[in-house]
């Protein structure tokens, strides 16, 4: 089997974005006839990195699924778009890192799964240093 292309993109170049600026953009499934997918989920939203458990948030979250009753073709290009909130921001932390991406995941047959991601920035924050002694 053909494992499919996955194309996620934002509608803008530039990684730093605001709070209450919208973030759009669009993704394709380019995949062989036959080896369709059997849902699609875009998904905005933030984690952390570090020390210490590890949290995440879901923003925006839509899926799309090709169901025998109601067939969609998961292989058009679709569009994505969401306002982004006021917080949190992106942080780069010596102990704990908060950061945002669009995640494309993609539900293959036989329960295989694609990740796609496109990481930005919300918001500006001074990078934080270590103290020494």
């Amino acid at each position: 089997m053909t494992i499919p292309v996955l194309t996620l993109s934002l509608d803008e170049s530039r990684r730093l974005f605001w709070p209450g600026e919208t973030l759009a953009g669009q993704y394709r499934i380019d995949a062989p006839v036959g080896g369709e997918p059997q849902a699609a989920e875009v998904s905005v939203l933030w984690y952390t990195e570090g020390k210490g458990d590890e949290d995440m948030a879901v923003h925006f979250f839509n899926r799309v699924s090709g169901d025998e009753q109601a067939y969609v073709d998961l292989r058009q290009s679709r569009r994505f778009s969401t306002v982004l909130p006021p917080a949190p921001l992106s942080y780069d932390g010596v102990i704990v890192k908060i950061r945002w991406c669009v995640r494309l995941r993609v539900f293959l047959p036989r329960g295989k799964q694609l990740v796609e991601e496109r990481p930005f920035q919300l918001g500006e924050i001074p990078q934080a240093r270590a103290v020494l002694p």
